[in-house]
């Protein structure tokens, strides 16, 4: 039975806080980032992309959500009961595009500040990984965590909501475009998905409402309400975004080939003040995605250790740590590495999004003899099939990024 009274409260905060983190890992530097290059080299063909990613996400969180939480098993725990090791190879990737993620995220918190303050970037990627590595420290970590996370992510939707308005973008043609695009790029769609649904943001929200005990047969209906609204959280957030940036370029601005092109953006959209705008949006959207990208990245390493699982904690401040030492060590500009990020993690979603699915049509012991229903199982089937046909596609064009 679902709890009641001040239990049932603490739910709440512990959904609300779930639904946020996987919106706000979404919605992270990586996002603004590729949506800002890609809308600037596609104009408004972009909006088709941005479709297919919204259909891709809702497929996706559906599926996961239900099964992760019906089953109150993490994904690699699922996938080593279906394929025994293989849940030991999908921590690998996942840590693995959390870790190259996370590397870009601390950059954005970084470009987040200079945008904002002035700072250096490096030394605001520094003191932001300190911020997070802060609330992580704290003896209420989980509850902190929660908070933080729904609080940033409801200022960077009203920001980027007055944005939106501001640049005034062609409605008419963006909506167009969605359905008769003018051109279709595989390896931005892949980019797009890897980095808003694919590699630690597929799990964030999912792994978070395990560790909180919102799961089995009978929680179904929270966890697919939470579900559902943390992905409508995602879908206007990027809309809006999109619509904010086709605005700037629209209007004649031009944003290939700049250091930091939402930067830019902003301030040509809305002036110097736009600037400081963009600043506090990439910011709150970096550091929340830094807390996600931490948080779910080492809750698949729980699996290999039970003392990981004991000091998970201090595992996680580790993890933002040596990502932290390795952005400020890195060459290469923060933008090129998140776009990177989303490509890598866009080839890791196949591998476990097909786990799920298989538990979902086959295995329904380990979902406690929940009836699944066989027509969102079909649909996650069909996503799936769709993310190794577009990882097939833009495999060279991940490695030509890499190589960069």
């Amino acid at each position: 039975m679902p709890p009641s009274g001040t239990a049932a409260t603490a739910t709440k905060g512990a959904l609300l806080g779930a639904m946020f983190l996987m919106a706000t890992s979404a919605i992270g530097p990586g996002f603004i980032t590729q949506t800002t290059v890609f809308t600037a080299q596609l104009g408004a063909a972009f909006a088709f992309a941005i479709v297919i990613s919204i259909i891709v996400d809702v497929a996706v969180q559906l599926n996961v959500w239900r099964v992760v939480g019906i089953s109150g098993l993490r994904a690699q725990d699922l996938a080593n009961k279906v394929i025994p090791g293989f849940g030991y190879v999908l921590a690998g990737l996942v840590v693995f595009g959390g870790l190259v993620f996370n590397i870009g995220n601390i950059g954005g918190t970084g470009l987040g500040a200079n945008a904002m303050l002035g700072v250096d970037a490096k030394i605001g990627g520094a003191i932001s990984a300190l911020v997070a590595i802060g609330i992580f420290v704290s003896k209420r970590a989980g509850v902190a965590m929660d908070r933080i996370v729904v609080v940033l992510g409801v200022l960077m939707i009203a920001m980027v909501a007055y944005a939106a308005v501001a640049t005034e973008p062609p409605y008419g043609e963006a909506l167009k475009q969605t359905v008769l695009p003018d051109k279709v790029e595989f390896l931005i769609i892949t980019t797009l998905i890897g980095g808003t649904v694919g590699g630690y943001i597929t799990y964030a929200g999912a792994h978070r409402i395990v560790d909180s005990g919102i799961t089995g047969p009978e929680r179904v209906a929270e966890i697919s309400r939470g579900s559902i609204t943390g992905i409508l959280v995602t879908g206007v957030m990027r809309a809006l975004l999109f619509l904010a940036i086709l605005g700037v370029v629209v209007g004649g601005v031009n944003l290939v080939g700049v250091d930091n092109p939402p930067a830019v953006a902003f301030e040509a959209a809305l002036g110097k003040v736009g600037l400081h705008i963009f600043g506090v949006i990439l910011w709150a959207a970096s550091i929340t995605s830094v807390i996600g990208a931490s948080y779910t990245s080492v809750s698949f390493l729980t699996t290999f250790s039970e003392s990981i699982k004991r000091h998970a904690q201090w595992v996680v401040i580790g993890f933002i740590v040596f990502s932290a030492v390795i952005y400020l060590s890195l060459g290469q500009t923060p933008a090129t590495l998140l776009v990177l990020a989303g490509a890598l993690n866009g080839l890791i979603l196949p591998f476990g999004f097909g786990i799920i699915i298989w538990v979902a049509l086959m295995r329904r012991d380990l979902l406690g003899g929940y009836r699944y229903p066989k027509v969102l199982a079909y649909v996650g089937l069909v996503v799936w099939l769709l993310t190794i046909y577009l990882g097939y596609e833009s495999f060279s064009g991940i490695v030509d990024l890499w190589q960069q």
